[in-house]
């Protein structure tokens, strides 16, 4: 497990540090991003085996970074986790046909977030 790499794209730093932080203790290596621009420079640069994705941040939204990963050939093997307080199913459906593996509602519960990377991450 230690040399599964997941990007966490939050652009919250209490939020980020916290899904670093927990994902870092058990065994992941992480790397972050603040904004979506970033993200999608670290998934080309880096290849994650997972990103987790916020979907409300400031310039291209979650939805929009994730519809731009899982289109790019080079990129659509990399499964997205999105995370958000957006809570409605409508907002899950989207974020799945944008090309999300998996959509939660935050506050997240750290032992289901777990469960869902563990499942999503290879």
């Amino acid at each position: 497990m230690a040399s599964t790499k997941i990007l966490v794209v939050e652009d919250s730093p209490t939020e980020r540090f916290f899904l670093a932080d927990l994902l870092g203790k058990r065994g992941y290596q992480v790397i972050t991003a603040e904004t979506g621009e970033e993200a999608l420079i670290k998934v080309r640069a880096e290849r994650p085996q997972l990103v987790v994705m916020d979907v409300v941040m400031p310039g291209q939204s979650g939805f929009q970074i994730t519809r731009a990963i899982s289109r790019d050939p080079d990129t659509r093997d990399i499964p997205v986790l999105l995370c958000s307080s957006k809570s409605t199913e409508t907002d899950r459906i989207w974020g799945l046909r944008q090309g999300a593996k998996d959509y939660m509602v935050k506050p997240l519960k750290p032992e289901e977030f777990l469960s869902r990377v563990a499942e999503l991450a290879h």
